[in-house]
């Protein structure tokens, strides 16, 4: 049976930080090639041939198919692991990104109801500890789309009466999760701070894995 937690237990030994979130599906498909034998990777896969949406990967073989979603969400930070240098963009609209996150979550169930022996997971890996903290926002703005360690989805979330008309903008619409989900973060890698790039809180990466199933 495929663990999605102990595969990026593995990825995370090649792979401790990625430029992007192309930079993570990658490395995260190619980890499903190298470590799932038997099984086909897909990027980008259609969630139908009437949709435009597409998943990030799908991977599959002839009894069951795994379709991922993920997200990479970045605190600024420079760093370097081994030869290989990076420099992370701050990624702000955290309520937008947990809406995004959890628009994954609902996707996946639709999908996954449609299909016979499919298993979805949203992954969120980032190295912003407003995600997996209580949210310190006014509660009014979006207290639904919260995503802290420990806290349950369920049902129809939806965003609070002083949410800004900018930040519903094309996100109008609540989303609707069927299932019952704790959300528990696990840590990914921290980075080792050096006199010469002092990292405070930034240098921790920590993911939350959704498994979602018919």
């Amino acid at each position: 049976m495929v663990d999605l937690n102990t595969l990026l237990k593995t990825l995370c030994e090649s792979r401790p930080v990625f430029h992007s979130e192309f930079d993570f599906q990658h490395a995260l498909a190619w980890q499903i090639h190298e470590s799932w034998t038997g099984y086909s990777v897909r990027l980008e896969y259609p969630l139908s041939p009437e949709e435009s949406n597409r998943l990030d990967i799908l991977a599959f073989d002839d009894k069951e198919s795994i379709a991922i979603e993920l997200k990479y969400k970045k605190k600024a930070l420079k760093t370097e692991i081994g030869s290989e240098s990076f420099t992370l963009k701050q990624d702000a609209a955290w309520p937008i990104n947990r809406y995004y996150f959890l628009k994954d979550v609902q996707r996946l169930e639709q999908f996954v109801n449609k299909g016979k022996d499919t298993t979805g997971y949203a992954i969120l890996l980032t190295n912003e500890g407003s995600y997996w903290n209580l949210p310190k926002h006014d509660p009014n703005v979006c207290p639904d789309f919260s995503i802290h360690d420990r806290n349950t989805i369920h049902g129809t979330l939806r965003w609070g009466p002083k949410a800004s008309s900018g930040t519903r903008k094309g996100r109008e619409q609540p989303i609707v999760i069927k299932g019952t989900y704790t959300l528990v973060w696990q840590d990914y890698y921290e980075v080792t701070p050096t006199p010469q790039m002092p990292l405070a809180a930034s240098g921790k990466f920590r993911y939350l894995l959704v498994k979602i199933i018919n």
